[in-house]
């Protein structure tokens, strides 16, 4: 098996180690190169074109939005390149900005998360993949959030339905949605119709996939 291609974008350098260092032994991840500024990296991506890049949101020179250039970078220039957004925060206008064009091939972690191995493994091979991967305690964050602003179609969201809004966010399958709730996949179809149904999002799934019409939802005015 091909393992995945990382290029590594962490200003911090014990950080960037820790995570090289938990990565190594790893048969399905390769890092290709580590770099600890935003220019790096650019530069790292042209040379290696990797599968995936895993970065860091603040970095030099500015240290603010450096991770979001490069996914949005990355969209323009790589389109079949996945990125992964490392942050301390769920920071909802990152959020959002990184998937204005898609959520396609697109990832957004807690640096908490890095040091549990399965979690990182598994968002950036989703990734890799195509797919989603968005943090729970990010969704779980967006959706307190709000719910203090006093969101009125939020509120009319059953309990259950609120869960089932999560785990779309988080980009669950409706199989995977069942699994999680114990649910019948009927169940989570009538629950998923309901949910767009309130917050006004029911229109064309193929002009609004389901996963960034929740996200771009629950970021949306949020911060």
């Amino acid at each position: 098996m091909t393992p995945i291609r990382l290029v590594l974008a962490e200003d911090s350098f014990l950080v960037r180690e820790g995570v090289r260092r938990l990565l190594a032994g790893s048969e399905t991840l390769q890092i290709v190169a580590s770099c600890g500024a935003l220019d790096e990296a650019v530069e790292a991506i042209a040379q290696h074109t990797p599968d995936v890049v895993l970065t860091d949101i603040r970095m030099p020179p500015t240290h603010t939005d450096e991770g979001v250039r490069i996914a949005g970078h990355c969209r323009k220039v790589h389109p079949s390149m996945g990125v992964v957004l490392l942050s301390q925060y769920a920071e909802a206008a990152y959020v959002r900005i990184l998937l204005s064009q898609g959520t396609d091939r697109r990832g957004y972690l807690l640096k908490e998360r890095v040091a549990a191995i399965e979690d990182l493994t598994s968002a950036i091979e989703a990734v890799a993949s195509g797919g989603t991967a968005i943090d729970p305690k990010v969704v779980e964050a967006l959706v307190q959030r709000r719910s203090r602003a006093g969101d009125a179609n939020l509120a009319r969201l059953t309990p259950r339905e609120r869960e089932v809004l999560a785990c779309i966010a988080q980009g669950h399958t409706n199989s995977a949605v069942a699994a999680e709730l114990v649910l019948s996949q009927h169940a989570v179809e009538k629950h998923i119709n309901s949910i767009f149904a309130k917050l006004g999002l029911s229109g064309d799934a193929r002009r609004h996939p389901r996963v960034r019409a929740a996200l771009m939802f629950l970021s949306e005015g949020s911060n």
